[in-house]
């Protein structure tokens, strides 16, 4: 290629770094925007160039060999660790094709996070990174294109310092075909087979980032929770789920019930294909701050033969809503095991139901359909609707961290300094890698083991912080958790049969009424002194659903596991939870709890002190104009649970921004006046009032009187006009004189003053009012009289024109 990089992805780069690539000028801009067609004014590389095959790779999720035209696929540009990338190009090709005109692309992109990604402005089939800065990963969605494109070529380019990698064979490129009907069932190709040695061991965290914040469309405040984790490490020859597949009994079960109990008999049907069932409670609420409640995570490993790694949870309550990974590969080319994994996730559907909304009314779908991405195209009252195809806000991140690797470890690539920490046994982790400005009490003594069998639990000890010299350096926490069993099940006695976790409870026998249900584990491994287990594989009890089945009684779930005790020493709350399943047939109200809260004890607490953030800056005031409010907050940073707090986390004061503008106010028109001549033509005007003047730049005052052309009977002309005129005054003079005489007759009692004189005109010019008052001068008492009242007269006055 020497001096002539052709590929398209190469000149995406060229224009997203013109300051990274050598020898880019205004006048080389100039001639690539007149002599280029189609993203004319992306320019081809000028500057150094690598190979990358190991650093970073293009992926699309399940590494499919073939795409359904229409349906979308996760896309993933990732480096290894220690590499990072700066910037970035992605574009889709078909074929064959240079990219120079339209027509060569083929599908759309979605952007998933607009923090990191968004669509080129000079080229807008092509995505980039939103800011350069270190990264090592990257997603958006690809929509594939209609039927007949052909096969499709993803391409990446990587910029990092100076350096361009790009690729047109290798780990950036990815060709993917169009599925004919002859191919329908071939949808993904095999998973390579995993080359590393001996084992892994990962901890999976879950982070939940839906809540009313961040998704306040319909959000439910009641019910909102993350149900029970349920997954497993398995092989390339058992999949949970997946995009464009269709969900098993246990896989519907979690996404429409939260029901993790079919998922997990079907999962320890495979038990060849599975090293590690993963399982982690629910959540209720689905959002807390860390401080207050730590997220949810599971231990797990992996193999040669179960490098795979699955999981899903529900979003509640929704129709058929989850997220999780899907055959998350840990194992990487070069025969190692990858040491971190961290996945923005957004909610799928598992197409078993048709609702729209967090608390549509169920309707099963028929046919049932493929999973499937949820989008914000789906339907305009999906919380997640955006009429502008936006990306929906991610919901929650997983975090997978390798914590141990064991047996003889055959990768040929250099460890790096996290991975030989990560690596240590506990024992040699000992040493104290607190920093120097973080000065600490010593550790407390551990506590008693929180199990008092041969279950797995936990103990704990404690420090305290004196004093954090450095603020902008974070110290390590205060307290530390070690796993731990009851008296005489250590893993060191030979007599001991190492036990599994107890399987979810199995459903009651009865929906109504008093039953048993029942609940088992395995033997994971005998003693090694040969002993037989004594341990019991299986516990039954009584268990009451639905006390009452009369026709007024609502039918409920079972109660759920009980969630972690809300405090982390010392007393705290812990709840449980079941679902209505049917109301009652009479159509009563329900009065059946759907929530049950209990005292729990933890260790005894060390008191800490109160250890507070900085204050953060003040808001922006919550107004535009005039008056408002702003507020600043800080951050609890020892665990509220450890010692009463009593300072402030959030101050509020007014601010004062310019006056909101006051537009003019005016009265309604009042009635037009008479007509200003007794015959022949004339006007007539109306006039309104100001009632608020202008102010702060607010809108001006429009027109306070209008006129309008009037025209009455034709004047005569002639000597005896004026005779005429004067014997027409006379007759309204004797007529006035008759009614008020009238009226005297009929009030004779209700006396009224002579009309006051005109008042001064309100305005010099431009149309005014004038007013004139009779008042009452005698008034009965006598209340046949009630329209003996005062009278008003209005007139318009200095009509013309300012």
């Amino acid at each position: 290629m020497g001096a002539h990089l052709q590929p398209l992805a190469l000149r995406l780069l060229a224009l997203t770094f013109p300051l990274v690539a050598k020898g880019f000028s205004d006048e080389t801009l100039e001639k690539a925007a007149k002599s280029e067609g189609y993203c004319s004014r992306i320019l081809r590389a000028q500057g150094t160039r690598r190979e990358g095959y190991n650093e970073f790779s293009l992926r699309v999720e399940g590494d499919p060999e073939f795409y359904k035209p229409g349906n979308s696929y996760r896309v993933t540009l990732s480096a290894a660790t220690p590499a990072y990338f700066r910037g970035f190009t992605l574009i889709a090709l078909k074929e064959g094709k240079e990219g120079d005109k339209e027509d060569d692309h083929a599908g759309t992109f979605q952007i998933i996070d607009e923090e990191e990604t968004q669509f080129m402005s000079n080229c807008p089939v092509a995505v980039t990174e939103s800011t350069p800065r270190r990264r090592t990963r990257i997603q958006v969605f690809w929509t594939a294109p209609p039927t007949g494109t052909g096969c499709v070529i993803l391409k990446a380019s990587i910029v990092q310092k100076r350096i361009i990698y790009f690729q047109d064979e290798g780990s950036l490129t990815k060709k993917i075909c169009e599925q004919d009907s002859a191919s329908e069932g071939v949808t993904d190709k095999p998973i390579l087979d995993c080359c590393a040695c001996g084992t892994a061991k990962y901890r999976l965290t879950f982070y939940g980032n839906w809540s009313e914040k961040t998704h306040p469309k319909d959000f439910p405040r009641r019910t909102n929770h993350w149900s029970a984790i349920i997954g497993s490490s398995h092989s390339k020859n058992y999949i949970l789920w997946e995009y464009g597949g269709y969900a098993s009994e246990g896989v519907k079960q979690v996404a429409e019930l939260g029901s993790p109990v079919k998922m997990e008999e079907e999962i320890r049907q495979q038990s060849d294909e599975v090293l590690t069932v993963i399982k982690a409670k629910a959540q209720w609420p689905a959002w807390q701050p860390l401080n207050v409640r730590a997220a949810p995570s599971a231990e797990f490993s992996v193999d040669r033969h179960r490098h795979l790694m699955s999981f899903l949870t529900m979003l509640g309550p929704s129709p058929d809503w989850n997220v999780g990974l899907s055959a998350e590969d840990l194992c990487t080319k070069d025969c190692g095991w990858v040491q971190k994994v961290v996945q923005d996730l957004i909610p799928w559907d598992a197409g078993t139901d048709s609702g729209v909304t967090y608390e549509s009314p169920n309707k099963p779908t028929v046919p049932q359909e493929k999973i499937r991405p949820l989008t914000s195209l789906d339907h305009p009252q999906s919380p997640f609707y955006d009429p502008e195809g936006g990306s929906i806000k991610l919901v929650a991140r997983v975090v997978i961290e390798r914590i141990a690797r064991k047996g003889e470890q055959c990768n040929i690539v250099p460890d790096n300094i996290d991975d030989i920490v990560a690596d240590l046994a506990p024992e040699e982790k000992e040493e104290d890698d607190t920093p120097e400005t973080c000065i600490y009490s010593n550790w407390s003594p551990w506590s008693a083991c929180s199990s008092s069998t041969c279950e797995k639990g936990k103990r704990m000890r404690q420090r305290m912080l004196k004093a954090q010299l450095d603020l902008s350096v974070p110290c390590p926490d205060t307290q530390d958790f070690q796993p731990c069993m009851g008296p005489g099940c250590s893993d060191e006695d030979g007599s001991t049969c190492m036990m599994s976790d107890w399987i979810t409870w199995s459903p009651c026998s009865v929906s109504c009424g008093m039953g048993t249900r029942s609940r088992e584990r395995y033997v994971k491994q005998f003693p090694e002194d040969g002993s037989m287990c004594k341990v019991p594989t299986e516990e039954t009890e009584k268990c009451i659903v639905n006390e009452e089945c009369s026709p007024s009684s609502c039918l409920v779930t079972e109660w759920g596991e009980w969630d972690e005790c809300s405090a982390s020493c010392g007393t705290g709350m812990k709840r449980r939870h079941r679902m209505i399943k049917m109301t009652p047939a009479d159509g009563s109200m329900c009065k059946a709890e759907t929530t049950e809260t209990e005292k729990c004890m933890m260790p005894e607490c060390h008191t800490i002190p109160c250890l507070l953030s900085p204050w953060s800056e003040w808001s922006d005031c919550s107004v535009t104009c005039g008056k408002g409010m702003r507020t600043r907050q800080r951050m609890l940073k020892s665990a509220a649970e450890l010692g009463d707090c009593n300072e402030e986390l959030e101050q509020a004061e007014k601010c004062m921004l310019p006056e909101c503008p006051i537009d003019c106010e005016l009265t309604e028109w009042s009635q037009w006046s008479e007509c200003n001549t007794s015959c022949g033509k004339g006007h007539m005007i109306r006039t309104r009032m100001i009632k608020i003047e202008p102010q702060f730049g607010g809108t001006a005052c429009p027109e306070t009187v209008q006129r309008t052309k009037c025209r009455v009977r034709k004047c005569l002309r002639g000597p005896g006009m004026e005779k005429r005129r004067w014997k027409e005054a006379r007759e309204k003079r004797r007529s006035e004189q008759a009614k008020k005489n009238i009226d005297s007759e009929q009030y004779p009692v209700c006396r009224l003053k002579p009309w006051t004189a005109w008042t001064e005109c309100s305005t010099l010019c431009g149309g005014g009012i004038q007013e004139r008052y009779m008042m009452v001068k005698k008034r009965s008492k006598s209340t046949q009289f009630t329209s003996c009242k005062d009278k008003k007269e209005l007139r318009a006055c200095n009509v013309h024109p300012c």
